[in-house]
């Protein structure tokens, strides 16, 4: 058993509908914070031997002032919040939890292709207007809806949830180009095609991002490469923020050229002055693409995994 176990940011992986006793039973001392700001992170840290964090970030020396800190559990797939470096030099274990939930993010690919092709939102608020009734007509359009059949997907990155969404491009007959670093295995796939980057900005109806941030993919989409896509392509993110140029978006969803649909943004929660959040023919939603309650169950059993694994001595989803 653990001696002390401290949870620091454990809100949005449960706001009340998990059960922590999953993990606190594990530790003789067992400490759950909502949030913790940089303020106050060494103190809520101090004696434990376990840390769970999701985007409270443990730097170097915040480390280095932790002398009985062994295991730092990452409750995402991501863990650019921790020193991992620094870590490893302390001896501290980390771990991360992939896989939780690709079904949960190509949902919400799909909300929001569908919100732009059906408008569903947008008919339901005229209705309540009146306009319904001003017009006349047993039906009415505020602009022309779209079928997804036939329409060319594109999706840049195939992982697990590039796949899932592959899957259900599949269901409304839709084509699909691929663009990784290197060629995938497309068995099973349907109607797809490995792609070249300019090849999927210009062909694509749809383009969706699904490829991790790194120097090369930071501001991928940029207005060099939003000029190569169709006159009102949808470009969908539920990846990275920093993947897309905000303001070349911005200015290209404000003149027509793109649609978008985004669940991610550069900066979290987004400043005033972020030019998206009064940007034309954008959908927004904050970053919950991944926070199905079936997908954060899994996460925490994922995670309850990867520590019990620890204290077997068996090294799970381990990134240092």
């Amino acid at each position: 058993m653990f001696k002390k176990l401290v949870v620091l940011d454990g809100y949005t992986l449960n706001p009340g509908d998990l059960d922590w006793s999953l993990v606190s039973h594990l530790a003789e001392q067992f400490v759950e914070y909502d949030r913790t700001p940089d303020s106050e992170i060494l103190g809520r840290a101090q004696g434990a031997d376990i840390l769970l964090t999701n985007k409270t970030s443990l730097n170097a020396d915040t480390l280095s002032q932790l002398p009985g800190l062994k295991y730092i559990g990452v409750l995402a797939t991501g863990t650019n919040v921790v020193d991992t470096q620094a870590a490893a030099k302390l001896g501290i274990v980390v771990t991360n939890v992939p896989g939780y939930g690709p079904d949960a993010v190509a949902q919400m690919v799909f909300a929001h292709i569908l919100h732009h092709c059906q408008q569903v939102s947008d008919h339901d608020l005229a209705i309540r207007d009146g306009q319904w009734q001003e017009r006349g007509d047993f039906c009415f359009t505020l602009s022309p809806l779209m079928s997804l059949k036939g329409k060319t997907l594109g999706l840049v990155g195939f992982g697990d949830i590039g796949r899932q969404v592959a899957r259900i491009a599949a269901a409304f007959d839709m084509k699909l180009l691929i663009h990784t670093r290197t060629e995938p295995d497309l068995n099973g796939v349907g109607n797809a095609t490995w792609v070249g980057l300019q090849e999927i900005l210009c062909k694509s109806d749809i383009l969706s991002l699904h490829c991790p941030l790194t120097e090369q993919t930071q501001g991928m989409i940029n207005r060099e490469s939003l000029a190569l896509m169709k006159p009102g392509a949808l470009l969908i993110n539920t990846a990275r923020g920093g993947l897309v140029d905000e303001q070349a978006l911005a200015d290209a969803l404000n003149n027509g050229k793109v649609c978008a649909g985004l669940d991610v943004l550069s900066s979290e929660p987004p400043p005033p002055d972020n030019p998206l959040l009064k940007a034309a023919n954008v959908s927004l939603t904050p970053h919950n693409a991944w926070a199905t309650r079936e997908a954060r169950q899994n996460l925490l059993n994922i995670a309850l995994n990867n520590l019990i694994g620890f204290s077997d001595g068996q090294s799970i989803n381990r990134v240092t």
